[in-house]
């Protein structure tokens, strides 16, 4: 049974750091694409960022200098660090595995879901 298990969100001033972790577990040996999503109040979920099995990583422009994701394969965990933040980025951040080594922006493509971790930016 694949479980997603994510830490890290909370309150942070505009232009502060946080960073998420996403650490998979029963997908053992068999390569996945993993994305960050997330949503506002009111708004779609959407993709923010991913990473396939090979370590191709993906950003959405609006992430592109000031998130960063990585992978300890070790510990099979994800990453997503957030510099610069803006009350824009503030919503709930979901991560997400997709049964496929290769990464998709389309969100109904990945079947394993965390349970969201809510991410503020104060102004």
């Amino acid at each position: 049974q694949v479980q997603l298990e994510e830490s890290g969100g909370g309150l942070v001033q505009a232009g502060g750091s946080l960073q998420l972790s996403c650490a998979v577990s029963g997908r053992a040996g068999t390569p996945y694409a993993m994305g960050w999503f997330r949503q506002a109040p009111g708004k779609e979920r959407s993709l923010v960022g991913a990473i396939s099995w090979s370590g191709t990583i993906y950003y959405r422009n609006s992430a592109k200098g000031r998130f960063t994701i990585s992978r300890d394969s070790a510990k099979n965990t994800v990453y997503l660090q957030m510099n610069s933040l803006e009350t824009e980025d503030t919503a709930v951040y979901y991560c997400a595995v997709r049964d496929s080594p290769y990464y998709s922006e389309n969100r109904d493509s990945y079947a394993y879901w965390g349970q969201g971790t809510q991410v503020t930016v104060s102004s």
